[in-house]
């Protein structure tokens, strides 16, 4: 069984609860680490990263990046990029906005280019988009995301109110990086 962390911030809730689906799908053993609003890791942050097979990063897209409390994270692994602490380990990312674009693939992409600067794996989505006309907003993969989970949570809605397929694709994703991680392990 591979070590799976979840390295995210959340702003206002949302980003979490997909954070806890993508858990579920790791599986028993897979670890949340919240960043604060001040763009801190806990106690024991750090010592958890690096002793994770598998680092799955999520974070809320805000003005078509990042949150700045995730770059924060973003820039303060560098002590790890240093001493390759990070190297081969599998990673994985999603993000979240209000809108159904709302640029969320540049943030993916900083999140891949991050694993890319650790000399990680990343790990695709690898589920086919829901794009029929019969499509539903409760199908896998219904935003058409391929470098990772892409979830819409309307800029009004609780954190109750997320699609169901966001959420369902967010657990399959947990799921497929930790099988990933089991089989480099």
């Amino acid at each position: 069984m591979s070590k799976v962390v979840i390295v995210f911030h959340s702003g206002y809730g949302h980003t979490q609860r997909v954070a806890e689906y993508v858990a579920q799908g790791a599986g028993e053993g897979a670890e949340l680490l919240q960043i604060t609003a001040e763009g801190e890791l806990p106690a024991g942050g750090w010592d958890k990263l690096n002793a994770a097979d598998a680092i799955i990063f999520g974070t809320p897209t805000y003005m078509g990046s990042p949150s700045w409390q995730f770059k924060k994270f973003s820039e303060a692994t560098s002590k790890a990029w240093f001493t390759q602490a990070w190297k081969d380990k599998v990673f994985g990312g999603f993000s979240n906005s209000a809108s159904f674009n709302g640029d969320k693939a540049v943030s993916l992409i900083a999140l891949q280019t991050l694993a890319a600067q650790h000399g990680g794996i990343w790990v695709s989505l690898g589920i086919l988009p829901s794009n029929t006309k019969a499509a539903q907003r409760t199908d896998l993969n219904n935003l058409g995301g391929s470098a990772g989970v892409l979830v819409q949570s309307p800029s009004d809605a609780s954190v109750d109110e997320i699609p169901q397929g966001d959420l369902d694709t967010a657990k399959a994703y947990g799921k497929r990086v930790a099988e990933i991680a089991g089989r480099l392990a």
